[in-house]
Formats: C-alpha cells, sequence, structure tokens
C-alpha cells in the first residue's frame, strides 16, 4: 500500500513578486528550494495565512540569495505581495518506510532568508 506524506516545507515565507501575465507558477529562491528538497518543476500546494487560500502549481528556479518567492498567472490574483504562505510539496511510499521517512521542514528568517 502506498500513502501520501510531506515531503517538504517551507514554513512561514512572505510573497516578494506577483506577475499576472507570466505562464504559471511560483518562482521560488534556489537556496530555499535546496534547503527544502524541493527541484524545479514539482508539484506544491501554497497555503497562504493571510486569506486563507490554497492552490496548487509548481516551482520554478528563482535566483539564488535573493530571498524571492512570486506567485505567477492567475494565482498572482489569489496570492498576493507581502501574503506569508506555506509552500508544501508530498510524496507517494509505502506504507512501512513512510513510518520511517523524515520530510524536511526549514524556517525562513525575515526576507525570506535561511
Amino acid at each position: 500500500m502506498h500513502i501520501e506524506i510531506l515531503k517538504s516545507k517551507i514554513h512561514r515565507v512572505r510573497i516578494t513578486e506577483a506577475n499576472l501575465h507570466y505562464i504559471g507558477s511560483i518562482t521560488i529562491d534556489e537556496d530555499l528550494m535546496d534547503a527544502a528538497n524541493l527541484i524545479e518543476n514539482e508539484k506544491v500546494q501554497v497555503v497562504d495565512l493571510d486569506n486563507g487560500e490554497r492552490l496548487e502549481t509548481y516551482v520554478i528556479r528563482g535566483t539564488r540569495g535573493s530571498g524571492m518567492i512570486c506567485m505567477n498567472g492567475p494565482a498572482a490574483r489569489r496570492i498576493g505581495v507581502g501574503d506569508t504562505v506555506i509552500i508544501i510539496s508530498y510524496c507517494s511510499m509505502e506504507f512501512e518506510e513512510a513510518k520511517k521517512y523524515k520530510p524536511s521542514i526549514i524556517f525562513p528568517r525575515e526576507g525570506n532568508r535561511l
């Protein structure tokens, strides 16, 4: 039996940019991606602490060390600059393996820095 469990989480970062006319996705500082064990094009859930929005999109690599978290495309209408979000990814694995798995969870500081 396979189950879905938490794989990665970036807990409480601020949206620094919104680009409505981009094709879609969320751009994340590459330092944050590495620390949270996220890769480009990985599916993520974005949860907005300010307005309760929850949406799914995929990751685009942002400039390393920039602190950038940019909502792109239509999601920029639902989650705006200055909002605080949690970015979550999940994985599927065998039940017994999942019992031992430790997700990558990071808690960035002010300015979306490690």
